[in-house]
């Protein structure tokens, strides 16, 4: 198992971003991170300080969509005694206390309009201004940013400055959601149960074969962290030093009730999230609660090993391109009507030698079939 700084695998995937992450560390440049939450943004943007030259000095996290407008200005540039009502003495921001070392900004795309104005300039000249004060500060900060929306959108909207953007994203390093490096999950699991054993001084010494299989034909649109969540709590309710697929069994109920269809995801979802979350493979585990271990060995039982998009109906010419045409031409939509990530849908187009005209065109000469008729 490599552990490098709390990010663990070897999937090819993973290995790519430490590739990054050991040439990227030593320089001062600023790098934007981006992936879905739970991906680990914060491990790796701390992987990037210890291998940096900074990496004796601060490091100072913020997360820019839990602060409110007028206090998240506060936080990162200070303020002066009696700037404002409340300000009853002098406080130091985040670029202060991060000096000489790095600053982390986690959910950089929720930053205010105002406050992007006031960060480009500390990017540009070095220098910040506490609320109230009449004489900047030069500060010295290596700046990593982190989001999990597509700021190329944002800035479109007119919600992100262009050239604060172009500031931000000098280096790019994309972390990849685990359903793209299900091989790194047994790794991830043995090292969680270090943690837990750790925390709760109780012996588990792992998952059954069943039980890794199982939790590998869930999508985990939580990613890593959700997996974390997972595992602590089949671990607290454990009472043998081996966790079976049993253990699982009212989160995979959990999973399927909230299931999308059986409640109102499109106004519970994020809207920048493009993952549906298919549930575990329930067709594979049979009355769950019924099953004997004698039972649950026998191969009619076993947990369905292949991937998500086989086991669905075929993704065709023509059910791709009427999701298409339902969702408005809306490819991330499409991909969630169909119930695949965005990327598996542009593997398929792909392999079939479909381009977004061919899709639009399909639709303007009215072909495209009913979806229902073809899943």
């Amino acid at each position: 198992m490599r552990d490098f700084y709390g990010l663990v695998g070897r999937s090819a995937a993973l290995r790519a971003v430490i590739r990054k992450i050991e040439v990227y560390g030593p320089t001062g440049a600023p790098v934007l991170i981006t992936g879905e939450t739970g991906t680990g943004k914060e491990l790796a943007a701390r992987a990037l300080h210890a291998c940096s030259p900074r990496r004796e000095e601060p490091f100072v996290a913020v997360n820019c969509a839990a602060l409110s407008s007028e206090l998240l200005e506060s936080e990162l540039f200070g303020h002066e005694r009696g700037a404002f009502t409340g300000a009853i003495r002098t406080h130091k921001g985040r670029f202060e206390r991060a000096h000489r070392g790095t600053l982390f900004l986690d959910e950089i795309g929720e930053l205010p309009v105002t406050t992007q104005a006031k960060l480009l300039r500390v990017l540009e000249e070095g220098v910040i201004e506490r609320v109230g004060a009449e004489q900047p500060l030069p500060v010295d900060v290596r700046l990593i940013a982190a989001t999990n929306v597509p700021l190329e959108l944002a800035v479109e909207r007119g919600t992100f400055r262009a050239d604060l953007y172009h500031r931000l994203a000098v280096l790019r390093l994309h972390m990849p959601p685990l359903h793209e490096r299900l091989e790194d999950l047994p790794l991830l699991v043995a090292y969680f149960l270090k943690q837990l054993q750790q925390k709760y001084g109780r012996p588990v010494r792992g998952l059954t074969p069943e039980a890794i299989a199982l939790l590998q034909s869930y999508s985990w649109p939580g990613n890593v962290r959700e997996l974390r969540n997972v595992l602590e709590r089949v671990y607290v309710e454990a009472t043998g030093e081996v966790i079976g697929r049993r253990a699982f069994e009212e989160w995979v109920e959990e999973r399927w009730r909230f299931f999308p269809g059986a409640w109102n995801v499109a106004t519970r979802r994020v809207a920048s999230s493009p993952l549906v979350p298919p549930p575990p493979a329930r067709a594979a585990l049979p009355a769950l609660s019924a099953l004997s271990e004698a039972a649950a060995a026998e191969p009619a039982t076993r947990v369905d090993r292949r991937p998500l998009a086989v086991r669905q109906a075929p993704l065709t010419r023509e059910r791709i391109a009427a999701a298409f045409c339902q969702t408005g031409g809306n490819l991330t939509a499409a991909a969630r009507r169909l119930g695949v990530h965005k990327a598996t849908l542009y593997r398929h187009l792909k392999a079939l030698g479909m381009t977004r005209t061919d899709l639009e065109a399909m639709a303007q000469a009215g072909t495209v079939p009913s979806e229902s008729g073809h899943a």
